[in-house]
């Protein structure tokens, strides 16, 4: 393995891969069925588009938000992350006024009527990046302002983007933001305001990998940047499942930035992963049965994505012996899960030979958790490859995302 020798255009390339692959997989984000994104999305998504209304599968309406509103006063700490988007939660300080009538065919959850059923991201339009995007800008803001990662610092501007009006523009925050905000206003310090993976399952899901990752790339030595980005993990999240993951992929993007060659690097660093014993397709047919993943018992649930395989993951082999329409869902679910997420974008990859339009076009069409699927996706490929720029310019904020960019990348060690 050879030394860290960071190329500053291969990282500027990877965090473009970021910010594209969100805003394509975007309109489709949670789509669960494939035969729903080729039907919504004339055979499938070919570019940037606009988020369809309604959503078929949607059931971010209802979902919970109960801050401390009495502790967050008496601290000053300010605990409303909704603003104009809180008519679609249940909340300690609105009333949800829309009525959970329905049963989604998918994963079996309570959902609004059809009319009602608003997309994760209503009111975002093509080429816009989501909440989960935008925190990762948050955090090269705060590198380049000071110089260097400082988590108090990141930890401040994550607050105030999220609890400033008009900053957010994306209705769908991630059970991570509101279980860290429930526990900061009643009193936790923000440093340890994350929730538990063994508490509140789906905390160990995609959206704790791209921010560690990014932090990952600093440090002068791999020993030093693993930890720095599991910490940086753990201010938001607290999952093992996530680790093991990161353990895999934060020396992966090292090695790509450095300059190893993709189709060599990822099946050797894939071989430490071992995919779950239970399929796509069984884990889904689970969450039906039970009436959604909050019926299974929690035992049930932990044995469910905690029980792996023995035999190390066999990258090469999935490519060559699996058909693309086996792979996505079937064999590996397209939900949040990094046991099933990490498989399956290594797959796109290099199934696309790390052609960065292909590889991120197919995560976006392979559905449920696309969008932070594919922003892990698209640091990895955009370290192998240049991301076109017709890609780059049809970002909605291209301009601040390029000025963000370079004041990132200037804090990188030579």
């Amino acid at each position: 393995m050879s030394a860290y020798k960071p190329d500053q255009d291969r990282i500027r390339n990877a965090l473009w891969g970021l910010f594209v692959a969100d805003a394509l997989a975007m309109p489709a984000h949670w789509y669960y069925s494939l035969a729903n994104i080729k039907r919504d999305f004339g055979g499938g998504i070919t570019g940037f588009v606009d988020p369809p209304h309604p959503h078929p599968e949607a059931f971010m309406v209802g979902m919970s938000y109960r801050p401390d509103l009495d502790t967050a006063k008496q601290l000053q700490r300010p605990y409303d992350i909704l603003h104009d988007h809180v008519r679609f939660y249940d909340t300690t300080y609105a009333p949800l006024g829309i009525k959970l009538s329905e049963r989604e065919s998918e994963h079996g959850n309570a959902v609004a009527a059809e009319k009602e059923r608003y997309h994760y991201h209503h009111g975002l339009t093509a080429g816009d990046n989501t909440v989960a995007a935008h925190l990762v800008r948050v955090l090269l803001r705060t590198v380049a302002a000071h110089g260097e990662y400082r988590q108090d610092a990141f930890l401040d501007a994550f607050v105030e983007h999220l609890t400033t009006p008009g900053r957010n523009r994306d209705p769908y925050l991630e059970i991570y933001i509101r279980h860290w905000f429930q526990n900061w206003t009643s009193g936790v310090p923000a440093y340890a305001s994350a929730d538990y993976q063994r508490r509140v399952w789906s905390i160990g899901s995609h959206g704790g990998l791209m921010r560690p990752m990014v932090v990952g790339l600093l440090p002068p030595s791999d020993f030093q940047a693993l930890g720095v980005a599991i910490e940086h993990h753990n201010l938001t999240h607290r999952s093992e499942n996530n680790v093991s993951a990161l353990s895999v992929l934060v020396p992966l993007l090292r090695a790509l930035v450095s300059g190893e060659h993709p189709t060599e690097a990822t099946p050797r660093f894939a071989r430490a992963i071992r995919v779950p014993r239970v399929t796509g397709e069984e884990l889904y047919e689970k969450y039906r049965s039970h009436g959604g993943p909050g019926g299974i018992p929690p035992d049930e649930m932990w044995r469910l994505h905690t029980e792996l395989a023995e035999d190390s993951f066999d990258l090469e082999a999935l490519v060559r012996d699996v058909t693309p329409d086996r792979v996505a869902r079937a064999l590996l679910a397209n939900a949040c899960y990094p046991e099933h997420g990490v498989p399956l974008l290594l797959y796109h990859a290099m199934a696309n030979g790390f052609d960065p339009t292909d590889s991120l076009l197919a995560n976006a069409n392979a559905g449920g958790d696309n969008v932070h699927r594919g922003m892990v996706l698209g640091l990895l490929v955009g370290a192998a490859a240049p991301i076109p720029d017709t890609l780059k310019t049809g970002l909605t904020e291209y301009e601040g995302i390029a000025r963000e960019i370079e004041a990132f990348v200037t804090t990188l060690p030579a």
